[in-house]
C-alpha cells in the first residue's frame, strides 16, 4: 500500500510528523477552520521533533505553494475546458474558484511537502515509547 507509515507521501497527505508519523502536526484536523488552518504544534508529542527548524522556516513553502496551486489549476482547466468542453471564460472562473476553495488545503499541503524535504522518517524514533508524564 502506498499510504502507509514510513512513506513520505503518507506524512505529506496526512499531515503527520515527518520523523515518526505518529502525531498530526496541526492543532486541528479541519483545514477549513480558517483561524486555525496554519496553527501547528511546536513539537511532536511522540518523538519531540521540533517542526519549526529555524525562524521563518515555512516561508519556503510559498514556493511549493505556487507549484501545488498550478497543479490544482491544471486539473480544474482540464476538467472544465477539455472534458466538459466549456468556454475559456468558464474555465478561468473554475480555476479561480478552485484556488479560492482549496486554499487551506494548498497551504497545508505545501507546508507538509516543505518540511518533508528536510526531514525523513526514522523507524527507531517511531518505535520509541512516548514518555509518561507524572
Amino acid at each position: 500500500m502506498i499510504l502507509k507509515k514510513g512513506n513520505k507521501l503518507y506524512s505529506i497527505l496526512a499531515g503527520k510528523c515527518p520523523k515518526c508519523h505518529h502525531e498530526l502536526m496541526y492543532k486541528t484536523r479541519n483545514a477549513y477552520q480558517l483561524s486555525q488552518t496554519l496553527k501547528m504544534h511546536e513539537r511532536c508529542g511522540h518523538c519531540q521533533t521540533k517542526y519549526k527548524i529555524e525562524p521563518s522556516f515555512f516561508y519556503g513553502s510559498m514556493y511549493v505553494s505556487y507549484g501545488v496551486g498550478i497543479g490544482f489549476s491544471m486539473v480544474a482547466f482540464i476538467l472544465t475546458f477539455i472534458i466538459f468542453e466549456t468556454s475559456l471564460v468558464l474555465s478561468f472562473i473554475a480555476i479561480v474558484c478552485t484556488l479560492i476553495g482549496f486554499m487551506p488545503i494548498i497551504m497545508r499541503l505545501s507546508r507538509n511537502i516543505w518540511i518533508n524535504l528536510f526531514m525523513s522518517y526514522d523507524a527507531e524514533l517511531a518505535k520509541k515509547k512516548q514518555p509518561q508524564n507524572g
